[in-house]
């Protein structure tokens, strides 16, 4: 009979629920969110099969393979659309494909739509886009098994993923595994509480009016280094959290306080591994091949069995590949040799604040509250007195006109207009000038140039960032006489841009801006015949927009986030979130596209 005496012997597997012939397990979740197994004695027969399926108990005998040492790949899959919606480099799915087209099943942790998480299994093909990518807390594998060992049966082939203990507990579950299924795991470094999830999920609601009805970790949108997590709000904002900004992220990697008790003691680490395969993010591997660092994810493949080997061969035409030295794996990815550290703060004070605190709040005691030491201050001081000193006197800035418009201790604190050689400028005294980040104007990639920037800002105007701007030389910006021009951060702007701000101009964060763009919201005083015509109507561009090379936006364009302006198209209607127009007048080509700089 299971008895859960020390939590850290159970990994929440669900397998001995499963298995029992009387349904005399059931699992009940503790404070922390995690399960455990819980046996109705009066129902029990004491038949030991609960025990003979634990993978704890029994990992001497699950931890043997083909294969002592994997063979080992770097990978990516052909089809970047795949690559996009995957944490890594989608192998799963090229495996989850070959599965498909042989008539068989996959399965996979997937979200629910409250969006937590469960394992399940189809033969339908519509089915992958759910069961990619990771998820990053501990799903429920309830009546899993036994699902398996009928399909197994009569499917031609199936494919199973999961975390190292669950797949495990799914080789004890079986006893003497078909030839027909394929077990799958990954490096875990830990598995997260799933009550520390829903916090963190519900605090987007708490903080932006409006509930979640999407999540993805890692999405690629930002770049695979920024481990972005995005969501998808039900009033179809989409919103994204970097690692420095995403509090769940943080406080995974950097306190290891919301993982399940067993994962500080896991059982299933180093070799032989017990899954045929193993996928991981390979970290490293701009030291091994710079041509599949693209900043897009590059999946690491482990061959652990003779059959995961011959498995390889099925799906190789449909990735890219490339053998690497077993020695080239280890260093980016210590989590599959070594379980997870000790939580660096309270973790029983944690669980009890996670029931009386928001996430937010959480988050500001304990994730985001290490004071720097006494030499990390000193440096971060002595680096920027040297940035500031550098660039002070470089030979590309104008030292008079930056100092002119920025006092020295916001240029020490990062707050300043840089303004570069070559650049004319004209800031009237009543003009406002709000700047929040490095704004660095007239920027060259060719030192010797000398093309000319232009920057006028008139009465009681406004020019406003709201992070960090460069924008690259043969810029003209014209902000009249009280008219607004807000630029929110995250901004860059290739060679020759135009802005001609006659009322207000709003462009948002993360927007990238090709060569000879024009934004525009005013005709220049010009004035037609025509019913409700004016000559100056604001524009507004939305987050992580791209202007591609030659566009023109003119006066009363709002510009959906995410969406991207083709080459040369002139834009005179509002543009949708995340398509892409293209055409003078532009129209919509596409729809739901996803890019990444």
């Amino acid at each position: 009979m299971i008895s859960i005496r020390n939590k850290a012997d159970c990994c929440g597997c669900n397998a001995c629920g499963d298995i029992c012939p009387r349904h005399a397990i059931s699992f009940h979740t503790d404070q922390e969110g995690f399960w455990y197994p819980e046996v109705d004695a009066q129902a029990c027969i004491d038949c030991g099969l609960c025990e003979k399926v634990c993978p704890v108990l029994n990992v001497a005998e699950l931890k043997q393979n083909d294969l002592a040492e994997p063979v080992c790949y770097a990978a990516e899959h052909k089809n970047l659309e795949v690559i996009f919606d995957s944490t890594s480099g989608g192998i799963f799915s090229a495996m989850a494909e070959i599965v498909y087209r042989a008539g068989g099943s996959v399965g996979g942790a997937v979200f629910n739509d409250d969006l937590s998480v469960r394992h399940f299994i189809s033969n339908d093909k519509k089915d992958l886009p759910r069961l990619r990518s990771s998820k990053y807390l501990q799903s429920s594998l309830e009546g899993f098994y036994a699902q398996v060992r009928e399909l197994v049966k009569d499917a031609p082939l199936v494919l199973v993923c999961g975390t190292p203990c669950q797949m495990a507990a799914l080789r004890a579950f079986l006893g003497k595994v078909p030839d027909n299924l394929i077990i799958a795991d990954f490096i875990c470094r830990g598995i997260n509480s799933p009550k520390v999830w829903q916090k963190y999920i519900r605090s987007f609601e708490e903080r932006y009016g409006s509930p979640v009805v999407y999540a993805k970790a890692k999405s690629k949108e930002y770049g695979w280094r920024n481990l972005t997590q995005k969501v998808i709000l039900a009033d179809g904002r989409h919103l994204y959290e970097t690692l420095d900004q995403s509090n769940f992220t943080k406080g995974y990697l950097r306190t290891n306080v919301y993982c399940r008790p067993s994962c500080y003691d896991c059982k299933f680490k180093g070799f032989p591994r017990i899954a045929d395969i193993t996928l991981a993010d390979f970290w490293g591997i701009e030291k091994v091949d710079r041509s599949m660092e693209k900043d897009l994810g590059t999946s690491l493949v482990l061959l652990n069995s003779d059959k995961g080997v011959r498995f390889f061969e099925q799906f190789k035409a449909r990735i890219h590949s490339l053998p690497v030295p077993f020695e080239s794996i280890l260093a980016g990815n210590p989590a599959l040799v070594r379980p997870l550290d000790p939580p660096t703060v309270d973790r029983e004070q944690f669980f009890r604040d996670l029931d009386q605190m928001s996430f937010t709040q959480l988050a500001e005691k304990y994730i985001n509250t290490a004071p720097a030491g006494f030499k990390r201050r000193v440096k971060s001081f002595l680096k920027k007195a040297l940035f500031l000193t550098r660039m002070l006197l470089s030979p590309s800035t104008s030292l008079f006109k930056t100092c002119k418009y920025s006092k020295l201790k916001d240029i020490f604190n990062g707050n300043y207009l840089r303004i570069t050689r070559h650049s004319a400028t004209e800031i009237s005294r009543s003009a406002k000038l709000d700047i929040h980040g490095p704004f660095i104007f007239g920027w060259k990639r060719i030192k010797g140039s000398k093309l000319e920037s232009r920057l006028l800002v008139e009465d009681d105007a406004t020019l406003t960032t709201e992070g960090s701007v460069k924008l690259f030389y043969g810029a003209d910006v014209e902000v009249f006489k009280g008219a607004t021009l807000t630029l929110k951060g995250g901004i860059l702007a290739n060679t020759g841009l135009t802005i001609v701000c006659g009322e207000r101009i709003e462009i948002g964060k993360d927007v990238q801006i090709g060569r000879n763009v024009t934004i525009r919201d005013n005709n220049g005083g010009h004035y037609l015949n025509r019913a409700g015509y004016k000559d100056t109507r604001p524009v507004v561009i939305g987050d992580k927009v791209w202007l591609c090379e030659g566009c023109t936006i003119m006066p009363g364009v709002k510009i959906g986030d995410g969406a991207i302006i083709g080459a040369h198209a002139f834009v005179t209607s509002n543009v949708p979130a995340h398509a892409m127009v293209s055409g003078n007048p532009a129209a919509v080509v596409d729809e739901d596209v996803l890019w990444k700089y």
